[in-house]
Parts: structure tokens; C-alpha cells; sequence
């Protein structure tokens, strides 16, 4: 379907504004990057740093397949969605590089990200095992969002669209 065709359902671009405030509010998404088959597919927390980037958490082991692709990666993609109802959500997709922050860089950044995105898995692991941080570089943006129920549905008294 084209966008003009889910316009038609209730649906809506998002703008930057929309979606810097989903960037800002929310911590966690799904992060896809390619393989030889299909995409690795990862829930991951993530710290947004206003701008540009993503960073996250990984927890390093001795086969890593996370860890692998993602180094291997020349291109990326974080979906991050917000669903409060069937006709009240937004989704955010993310297209962008991902690496490896090096060792050097990683103190300043971390001093600047709030640890309240991480779980606490990721504290409790980063005592015993190695962890690296990941920059997901954001090269482009795109949102859709559904704050109303579909035109067929609506009444009088619901077609207003929340703020």
C-alpha cells in the first residue's frame, strides 16, 4: 500500500518534531542488521543523544552473532513503536550505520548517557563480563503514526483527534 492509500485508514506521517519527542520519550526497539540470510533481528535499549546517534549496550561473549554482524554491517536499521491502542500508536524507522565506539571514546559518552535506559541485566553483566558500547549513526528518519479510529468507524462523538 502506498501512504496516500493508508492516509485513507486514519494513518499519518509523523514529522521531525514527532519524531525527535519518539527518540526522546522512548529507550527500547529493534534493532535489524543484514546477513547472508535472513536479517538479525534484537530487542535493544537504547540512549538517544538528541541529535544524531543511538547508542547501545552490547554484553560481549565468546560467540557473539550480535557482535559479528553487527561489525560487518554497512547498513542498519532500529525500529522503535509506541502502541497504547489499536487506533492510538506510532512507529519510528531508523536506516543508519552502526559501529563499534572505540575504547577511547567510549568514558566521554557514557558520562553523558542516563542509566536509567539501560535494564538492569546489562548493570549486573557489565560486572563480570566484557561489554562494548555501539553508535548507530542515524542517516535517515521516517514515522507513521494512527491517533483516531478509521474514518468507517468514527461517530459524532469520536471524530476528534487527540492532542
Amino acid at each position: 500500500m502506498t501512504f496516500e492509500q493508508l492516509e485513507e485508514y486514519g494513518m499519518l506521517q509523523m514529522d521531525s518534531g514527532d519524531i525527535e519527542k519518539t527518540l526522546e520519550r522512548k529507550s527500547i526497539g529493534v534493532l535489524g542488521v543484514p546477513t547472508d540470510s535472513a536479517p538479525l533481528l534484537r530487542p535493544l535499549s537504547f540512549w538517544y543523544d538528541g541529535e544524531s546517534a543511538l547508542y547501545f549496550v552490547y554484553v560481549l561473549g565468546s560467540d557473539s552473532r550480535k557482535v559479528t554482524v553487527s561489525d560487518q554491517a554497512d547498513v542498519a536499521r532500529f525500529l522503535i513503536y509506541d502502541i497504547e491502542t489499536t487506533f492510538n500508536w506510532r512507529s519510528v524507522l531508523l536506516t543508519g550505520t552502526i559501529e563499534r565506539v572505540p575504547d577511547d571514546e567510549r568514558r566521554a559518552i557514557e558520562d553523558q548517557i542516563d542509566i536509567s535506559w539501560k535494564p538492569d541485566v546489562f548493570e549486573r553483566a557489565a560486572e563480570t563480563e566484557a561489554t562494548a558500547l555501539y553508535r548507530f549513526q542515524i542517516d535517515d528518519r521516517a514515522g507513521i503514526k494512527q491517533l483516531e479510529l478509521p474514518p468507517e468507524l468514527r461517530s459524532e462523538s469520536s471524530s476528534s483527534r487527540p492532542e
